[in-house]
């Protein structure tokens, strides 16, 4: 089956799995987009350059990988064919092209963050009333390269350019856009309840002839379910361990990333280390914590503290924990 039959198929069906669940940023992400292209036709094709406009839909395989099919409509192009003594030439043509494309995206899916991306794909052609080849079909190979910019984690706007290389005709031919879209995910979730635990000093006897105590503060930081945000009511708790980090120079830190069970083994291992890099990420560029001071490991699922077959045992695992004792004379 052609490309352009099956495109309509593969899109309703992307739809209809996306309206089943909440989707995040990253995995089992949905993107729509609608965008502007500029085409820019080879010579010998015998049309001018025209504009592309359309719509796209992606489904993210990976947190990096996604599926990408769109589908755009020509206009201002127009015929450069014109057979002697006819007055005709320089028609109006109209034309779509659809696209399957797999994109790679760069960076670290979140709020405010550039993602770089290159694609490759197939897409075809349909041009109306060329004046010497009627109606003109050609199946392309792609590749492309751009960026997106998010944001927010849900509003993102990108621009790009194509190359379009015809494996009917070798022709070769470009396209340079820009588009807006909305990656519908994490930002529309329940807000779970954060749970952290406050500054605790705890004195305790050293020795006799020269009396210390031992002062201790402790973080436990709680995430949505497949998150790595940090949200704003945690803030204040992370700030607290950056200041006794402050007051005590001499002392440092390793936060701890950890997940629920649910998931891979793989998958969990690196959502509990964006976990993790997140909190430090804040102690060191939110608080001004020397970076060499915090380091960030995750656990995965390897520690959980509380039982993973309820929901409440969940939500207690999906953690960030640190902790930071040092000995004071009283």
């Amino acid at each position: 089956m052609k490309l352009k039959n099956t495109l309509g198929v593969v899109i309703g069906s992307l739809l209809a799995s996306s309206s089943l669940s909440v989707l995040a940023q990253g995995q089992g992400a949905v993107e729509v987009e609608a965008f502007g292209k500029r085409a820019f036709s080879e010579s010998n094709r015998e049309v001018t350059d025209g504009n592309l406009f359309g719509g796209s839909i992606g489904y993210y395989l990976t947190d990096d990988v996604s599926l990408n099919l769109s589908h755009g409509v020509y206009r201002s192009i127009r015929s450069q064919d014109t057979l002697p003594g006819s007055t005709h030439g320089r028609e109006q043509i109209d034309g779509t092209l659809s696209t399957m494309e797999a994109v790679y995206h760069f960076g670290t899916p979140a709020a405010q963050s550039l993602r770089p991306y290159v694609s490759a794909g197939f897409g075809h052609q349909d041009l109306d009333n060329t004046f010497t080849r009627g109606d003109d079909k050609t199946t392309f190979a792609i590749v492309g390269a751009g960026a997106k910019y998010y944001f927010t984690e849900m509003f993102f706007a990108r621009a790009g350019v194509d190359v379009l290389h015809s494996l009917d005709t070798e022709n070769t031919e470009w396209q340079a856009g820009v588009g807006v879209g909305l990656n519908f995910g994490g930002s529309t979730r329940p807000v779970a309840e954060v749970v952290e635990a406050a500054p605790e000093p705890m004195p305790e006897p050293v020795a006799a002839e020269e009396p210390m105590e031992t002062v201790r503060v402790e973080l436990d930081v709680k995430f949505d379910f497949d998150k790595a945000n940090v949200r704003e009511e945690s803030y204040g708790d992370i700030k607290n361990l950056a200041d006794f980090l402050k007051q005590y120079p001499q002392t440092s830190t390793t936060v701890e990333g950890h997940t629920d069970s649910v998931g891979t083994d793989a998958y969990n291992q690196k959502l509990s280390e964006r976990r993790a890099n997140a909190v430090r990420e804040v102690l060191v560029n939110q608080y001004g914590v020397e970076a060499e001071r915090v380091n960030a490991a995750g656990y995965g699922e390897s520690r959980p503290v509380a039982d993973n077959s309820s929901e409440s045992g969940r939500a207690v695992n999906r953690r960030v924990e640190a902790e930071v004792e040092t000995q004071v004379q009283q």
